[in-house]
């Protein structure tokens, strides 16, 4: 009698470990009800995949994890730049209560309010990957007034489909972020007086796109036209003075977890200022790390807790020398000096 070969599972554990996945993926032929094994005959990879419990996207993922790693080890990564506004303050995860149009964010000395237009409100969600994209050209073309040739490179620079829907979410991002304003700054004391140094600014003086949602021939642009986009002085000051460095595959893979992808900028950051002592950074409270990175209100903070770890292992599939974890007692993020183990081996522009 034949007995159907065993369902073989990965542990959550194994999960966490794409070596070990690799060699899963690696098995010897295997003899199957529908497939019979022949003397020196192999099945493809894809073949046995359903039988071992990993799918066709788990592996894609494993390819993408094994890759960064691959880059950061030999230092070839590809590198995009954020703004540290959107680093130390992170925009909504989620889009706002119809009629609310002022974003507020506290971390440490440092504020953030957006205010957006009443007509296309505020910024949110995958928005916050146009900063990035727009920031990134900035700096590797060394100015203010950026040019590309298709709106499709942003998808095509983020991994995202290029379909309706996501041309059309395109659309309305730049929309939210043209329209909104910005007041970025510090409130601090000074010799027991209150110092206010702040910056007013918007996003972009001029914008010209052309939106195409096929590569048809019929649906290309005429030949002089070209995509241009100028970034208003205050803006493109704080770009070229503070670019922060983060890697653009980690980035695209994140693209659909908007506050995953600012934990993760977040840590680069953070880890890479720390120069002694570890920082401690409390989790809640009117400065803790749940309010800076705009992360929703949980009922209860076990809640959080929960999400900030599985954020940290998420993380460190990428990047395993990751200098961070919770403290003992749950109350502060541990985050040490990433001198050594850096996210960013090197930063070319």
């Amino acid at each position: 009698m034949n007995l159907p070969s065993p369902q073989i599972r990965p542990s959550a554990s194994q999960l966490s470990r794409p070596d070990h996945l690799w060699e899963r993926a690696r098995l010897p032929p295997v003899k199957t009800a529908h497939t019979p094994l022949l003397s020196n005959s192999f099945v493809s990879v894809e073949s046995i995949l359903p039988q071992i419990g990993i799918t066709k996207q788990a592996v894609k993922k494993l390819e993408v994890i094994q890759m960064v790693r691959e880059q950061r080890e030999h230092g070839k990564q590809i590198i995009a730049y954020h703004a540290r506004p959107f680093v130390l303050c992170g925009l909504p995860l989620r889009r706002p209560p119809a009629g609310q149009i002022v974003h507020c964010r506290q971390n440490g000395k440092f504020f953030l309010e957006v205010v957006a237009h009443p007509r296309f409100g505020l910024p949110f969600g995958q928005d916050r990957l146009i900063p990035i994209w727009v920031a990134t050209l900035a700096v590797k073309q060394k100015s203010r007034t950026v040019h590309f040739k298709r709106a499709a490179q942003l998808l095509e620079f983020l991994q995202l489909p290029k379909d309706g829907i996501h041309y059309r979410r395109l659309i309305q991002g730049f929309e939210r972020i043209f329209a909104a304003s910005m007041f970025f700054g510090t409130d601090q004391e000074r010799s027991g007086g209150q110092v206010f140094d702040w910056a007013r600014f918007h996003f972009f003086d001029r914008m010209q796109l052309w939106f195409n949602r096929a590569e048809s021939e019929s649906s290309i642009p005429p030949n002089d036209a070209e995509n241009v986009i100028t970034l208003s002085d205050s803006f493109y000051d704080e770009v070229r003075q503070h670019p922060i460095p983060v890697e653009r595959q980690v980035v695209a893979f994140l693209a659909n977890a908007p506050g995953l992808l600012d934990f993760y900028v977040w840590i680069v950051w953070k880890s890479w200022t720390v120069k002694t002592a570890p920082a401690r950074i409390p989790l809640f409270g009117p400065q803790g790390l749940q309010g800076q990175l705009g992360a929703a209100t949980y009922s209860r903070n076990k809640r959080f807790r929960q999400t900030l770890r599985q954020w940290l292992d998420k993380i460190k599939l990428f990047w395993p020398e990751c200098p961070a974890q919770p403290s003992h007692d749950g109350k502060c993020l541990i985050v040490h000096a990433s001198g050594q183990s850096p996210a960013i081996r090197q930063v070319s522009a």
